[in-house]
């Protein structure tokens, strides 16, 4: 073995990775990202729950009340509700996570010893249910936390009441998210190497010496996979009630419109991708910088609430976090696409601005 020669190659190498960017910088930005997401972002005790208010005995003691579930942290008050009707259809649509309900004989209630106060949780994520517990240890007779185990059980006079997953069900809460994490996986990638494959293979002749123009282009690559993404949606789903017993409670027709709106936008994503690789293993390179966010900000797997407010700006930019409100709100609270708007205007957004860059940035040329 001569060992020159050895180095020759290894200088060769450091050369190459210095010229290729992508790779470089996935070997500095993994690791950084890695560190910042699972040290800052990443926080498993769950603060700040939008919740509604309902006080309807509107009494010193009440008022009182409120404030001290405010002051724990957990929740943070968005809405003032005057009945638990309007709770339940805030907690439906998924504006809050937590509703507190104060009836007008509180004070009775409180004096007789009998449940005074119903806390109403979102179930379907099931770390919002184990962090809206610590609200039922409030004592209301000036009992320390520490003895009232009773109130933690929902059995004294603070009760805490899951709604859409009552057992607490895993499975429940996992499989409306892992559509969208298999659907965001896949269709990112198989786009990414669209138009880099065509490159690499010769086909890019071809095509431009069609009269094809990029938009068509663009649309024609998408089209095909939007039916394989409907797919694999029906498979976990079939498999998902049929396993697991994950109900739905929404419109089968919702859960395949929601599904479609992510199929679409992660495919833009990546024919943007595409147009901005070398070649096919650059372009799962590039793939993989927004799977990692993609996979652990949403809130598929830690908590959306815990997260910094910074990180969950930045998680808005992403696909699936609308998705996972969308089919989790749909399968789980049975709400319709109407309800959750915002989330279906923010990935119809999200697809035009990728698909607009995408064709922008592409050229029928091979330079």
């Amino acid at each position: 073995m001569n060992l020159r020669r050895m180095f020759a190659i290894v200088v060769k190498e450091l050369c190459q990775l210095r010229r290729d960017r992508v790779t470089l910088g996935m070997i500095l930005g993994i690791p950084v990202m890695q560190l910042v997401l699972f040290g800052y972002a990443i926080n498993l005790n769950l603060r700040g729950l939008d919740a509604g208010i309902a006080d309807q005995a509107n009494t010193a003691a009440s008022r009182a009340l409120v404030m001290d579930m405010v002051a724990t942290g957990v929740i943070t008050p968005k809405l003032a509700a005057t009945s638990p009707a309007q709770l339940m259809d805030a907690l439906r649509r998924g504006e809050i996570s937590v509703g507190v309900v104060v009836p007008p004989d509180f004070e009775r209630r409180r004096f007789d010893g009998r449940e005074a106060v119903q806390v109403l949780v979102d179930g379907s994520d099931t770390v919002v249910q184990s962090a809206a517990v610590q609200l039922a240890q409030l004592p209301l007779d000036g009992t320390p936390a520490s003895n009232a185990k009773s109130e933690r059980t929902g059995s004294g006079q603070v009760s805490v009441v899951s709604f859409y997953n009552p057992q607490r069900r895993s499975a429940v809460n996992i499989v409306p998210g892992l559509i969208g994490v298999i659907l965001t996986m896949t269709m990112v990638l198989f786009t990414a190497v669209a138009i880099v494959r065509e490159r690499e293979r010769g086909n890019m002749e071809l095509l431009i010496a069609t009269p094809l123009s990029r938009s068509e282009l663009m649309i024609g690559k998408v089209l095909p996979y939007i039916a394989i993404g409907l797919l694999q949606t029906t498979v976990v789903l079939a498999l998902g009630m049929w396993l697991f017993q994950v109900p739905v409670r929404g419109g089968v027709l919702d859960v395949y419109i929601a599904s479609m709106l992510l199929i679409v936008a992660n495919l833009t994503l990546g024919l943007l991708i595409s147009t901005r690789a070398q070649s096919q293993f650059q372009a799962m390179q590039m793939t993989f910088f927004f799977f990692l966010p993609s996979i652990l900000l949403p809130g598929f797997m830690f908590p959306f609430a815990g997260m910094p407010r910074v990180v969950q700006w930045l998680a808005e930019v992403l696909p699936l976090t609308h998705f996972m409100r969308l089919i989790r709100g749909i399968m789980l609270r049975g709400a319709n696409l109407v309800d959750l708007w915002p989330e279906v205007a923010a990935l119809l957004v999200f697809t035009v601005v990728m698909m607009a860059a995408a064709i922008l940035r592409f050229r029928k040329r091979l330079d």
